[in-house]
């Protein structure tokens, strides 16, 4: 098998077609627009259905409506546009409809700019509609990953009955890199016994989110809590590097994780044994990976392109046995190695001059 060379966001959508996706709606906005470019002629060639929609809300109702009749359906957008998909996230949990969105992140808040952005993780893991749901959060940080991730988001979105969200920025959907298109292999997955596909010869089937009976509702919530706590214990991926003889530990996911491993072999060329805690789901969140490397090392550099939002996740899972340090950038402007290797080495100074003290 060859390697290809593909954009980002072309990856996914091409990632998603092997996996079995015959249905998309979307809604131009830049910078995911390779994606419904892609699919409104790659679909019909085998056989599936391309609608651009009127408006994201229109896009994210059409994705329900498909996901309820059975098929592998997908929506993608970028940050605003995905603001505008949250009602319809929120019923698609609700009803537990399995399906893809993609969120091409670029800076904020509102109509912010077109840059790469990684400022949309509180509304991404934190459940950006109302109700007690989640979304389980795919972090992809190469081409290999989207390609793999988007089709286990396929099957992760079959097998929990759940919307699944892939979660990456302008920088991955735009740049080009070599990876390696690996078959689509189908796990055994429930039958979707669920599904309206007309009810000739058998009872009917009802797909809602309204709940009026007394205590109906809440034991509905119930049942999605237990679903999530299965996807805490089954679902959680990452990816630590150096990290056996870690003195500091990076902690970055999606593109900045690419920016901390290459500042992590700068600072270990400095005597600086630096390490990196790569989140892969951002839901679940490797809460133990972080509470076991704060038994080794001297401080955490959380690192981000925004203002501060997994820093939050990560200080709950230390829970004060270590300092957790926070280096980010917002709006759209990119984090470069030598600001983190420049921001290690002046935390890093600092720790000894207090332990000597």
């Amino acid at each position: 098998m060859e390697r290809m060379m593909m954009r980002g966001n072309e990856v996914i959508a091409e990632a998603a077609v092997q996996a079995g996706c015959r249905f998309y709606a979307g809604y131009p906005i830049t910078p995911q627009n390779e994606i419904p470019e892609y699919m409104s002629w790659r679909l019909p060639e085998v056989g599936g259905v391309f609608i651009q929609a009127e408006s994201e809300l229109a896009a994210i109702n059409m994705v329900y409506g498909a996901a309820a009749a059975g098929v592998r359906a997908m929506t993608s957008s970028s940050s605003p546009g995905i603001s505008l998909k949250q009602e319809g996230l929120s019923f698609l949990a609700g009803a537990e409809l399995p399906a893809v969105v993609v969120n091409v992140q670029r800076g904020g808040p509102g109509l912010g700019n077109i840059s790469g952005s990684q400022q949309d993780y509180f509304q991404a893991v934190k459940g950006g509609g109302h109700g007690d749901y989640r979304l389980l959060v795919y972090a992809p940080y190469n081409h290999q990953e989207l390609w793999q991730l988007t089709m286990r988001a396929f099957d992760r979105a079959d097998m929990y009955r759940t919307p699944v969200m892939i979660l990456i920025d302008g920088v991955l959907g735009q740049m080009m890199e070599p990876f390696l298109p690996m078959p689509y292999e189908p796990p055994e997955l429930p039958p979707k016994d669920w599904i309206l596909d007309g009810c000739e010869g058998r009872e009917p089937r009802v797909i809602k989110t309204l709940y009026m009976g007394e205590g109906e509702l809440e034991g509905k919530n119930l049942h999605l809590r237990e679903k999530y706590r299965r996807m805490r214990q089954r679902e959680t991926m990452y990816e630590v590097i150096y990290g056996d003889d870690a003195d500091v530990m990076l902690v970055a996911f999606g593109v900045a994780a690419r920016v901390c491993l290459t500042a992590c072999r700068v600072l270990r060329q400095k005597g600086i044994k630096a390490g990196l805690l790569r989140p892969i789901t951002l839901y679940p969140f490797p809460d133990s990976a972080i509470r076991e490397a704060a038994q080794e090392v001297r401080f955490f550099l959380v690192v981000e392109l925004n203002l501060g939002q997994m820093v939050e996740d990560v200080r709950l899972a230390v829970n004060g046995r270590r300092e957790v340090f926070f280096y980010g950038r917002g709006g759209g402007s990119m984090v470069f190695p030598e600001e983190v290797v420049d921001e290690v080495c002046r935390l890093y100074s600092s720790s000894i001059t207090r332990l000597s003290l």
